[in-house]
């Protein structure tokens, strides 16, 4: 006959039960695992939990807690992860909290659990689609767009990141929701293109730039958490990463790559602005500061988390695009060298500021993400010219381990959990 569990042994479920849900709730918001775990094991301790052990993957944890002489195993499954990062922020506050005022109840930590698990999005669907709107826009312009480019983008991110928010709240598979936002933003940016050419507003070719209103499909959330993964040899997690990013990504690229053969369009790069190199420096430091904070206000990023972001990012990508343009720089040095940079700020700035690195340098290094590249080599390797297919994607994959690789150094250089292993 099966024994009654003592009250003890109770207690040990509950406690449990709730970091558990404090660790499913931080994965499902898009942060990496080994913030996932720190998080739990500081929760764990707050209630008075003897010892806390995770593996977590992309939509898995299983945790086992002791207390005394018992000890309990769970296993959680998430089965829609997205980036919210006001929940990865109230996430570590809430970590923050409860170690401070060691110990707590349960029911004291259960009550912030369900405030967190209950605010709904800081923005709704029309805000959300602007923000990935103005930051395809300053993508376009970074990526040598001239104002029909910028526009057209502005037009075609805009319409893309609505429908994609809608549907993935309504529950749809996300590999499919990614090819239609990917088709609605490039037809869209071309319907823009050639409204234009109808009333004669505009002659010249812009299809070059219809890439650019999908740009905020690219996963740089996963990207860089997956790496930094690996970078923390958790290989289980981050190798999960990276695949479900890498085939979000492609389910973007060949919807693109479908549009552009049914148009009859390849995505060759626009010509260079012609513009003062005092002029052109200003934009573009404005275009990275304005691109970074859509992108974070895109992930859900309060206001604040948003601007110390995109304050964060721009010197840095405005001296990485000068270092490759004016020095000659090899695009990777040129990556590593700013996303170090980039972690050294946010190592200063979000301590000071109590707000989580990870949604000040993530967000930093998103517009770094090298998608126009990755893009072209989709485009060619489904047109089989494996040449030009392999100069591009090594180019973007060389570039997104570069900022990866500069992200980890600062974190190693910055944090003592980096620097040793224990």
């Amino acid at each position: 006959m099966p024994t009654e569990p003592d009250d003890d042994e109770l207690e040990l479920i509950r406690r449990s039960g709730a970091v558990l849900r404090v660790g499913r709730l931080s994965l499902a918001a898009g942060t990496g695992s080994y913030r996932v775990k720190a998080s739990m094991a500081r929760v764990a301790g707050a209630l008075g939990i003897d010892r806390h052990q995770a593996h977590v993957t992309l939509t898995e944890i299983t945790t086992t807690s002791h207390r005394g002489r018992s000890f309990r195993t769970e296993v959680t499954e998430v089965r829609t992860v997205g980036v919210n990062t006001d929940r990865l922020a109230e996430l570590e506050l809430l970590a923050q909290r409860v170690e401070a005022r060691a110990p707590v109840t349960v029911e004291d930590l259960t009550t912030q659990i369900d405030r967190i698990a209950e605010k709904p999005p800081l923005y709704p669907v029309v805000l959300n689609a602007l923000w990935a709107a103005v930051a395809c826009a300053a993508f376009a312009f970074l990526n040598n767009g001239g104002a029909v480019e910028v526009v057209g983008a502005f037009v075609g991110a805009g319409l893309g990141q609505g429908l994609r928010r809608v549907m993935l709240h309504r529950g749809f598979n996300q590999f499919g929701v990614t090819m239609l936002a990917a088709t609605l933003a490039s037809l869209s940016y071309l319907g823009f293109v050639q409204a234009l050419h109808l009333l004669g507003v505009t002659g010249g070719v812009h299809e070059a730039g219809y890439v650019a209103a999908a740009l905020f499909l690219v996963p740089g959330f996963p990207l860089v958490t997956g790496a930094l993964d690996l970078a923390k040899l958790d290989f289980s997690a981050g190798v999960a990463r990276l695949t479900w990013a890498l085939m979000i990504f492609v389910s973007a690229a060949f919807a693109l790559w479908a549009v552009s053969i049914v148009v009859g369009l390849s995505p060759d790069p626009p010509r260079e602005l012609v513009l003062d190199p005092a002029v052109m420096t200003l934009l573009r430091l404005l275009a990275s500061f304005v691109g970074v904070l859509g992108f974070a206000l895109m992930f859900n990023s309060p206001w604040r988390m948003a601007l110390v972001a995109a304050g964060v990012a721009a010197l840095p990508n405005l001296l990485r695009i000068e270092a490759v343009v004016l020095l000659d720089w090899p695009p990777q040095a040129a990556a590593a060298a700013a996303a170090f940079l980039v972690g050294l700020l946010a190592a200063w700035v979000a301590p000071r500021l109590n707000i989580p690195r990870i949604t000040v340098y993530v967000p930093a290094v998103t517009i770094m993400v090298p998608g126009v590249p990755a893009y072209r080599a989709v485009y060619y390797l489904s047109n089989g010219d494996v040449a030009q297919a392999l100069t591009y994607g090594v180019s973007a994959a060389l570039v997104v381990t570069a900022l990866a690789v500069g992200l980890a150094v600062a974190r190693m250089v910055t944090d003592r959990e980096w620097g040793f292993e224990h």
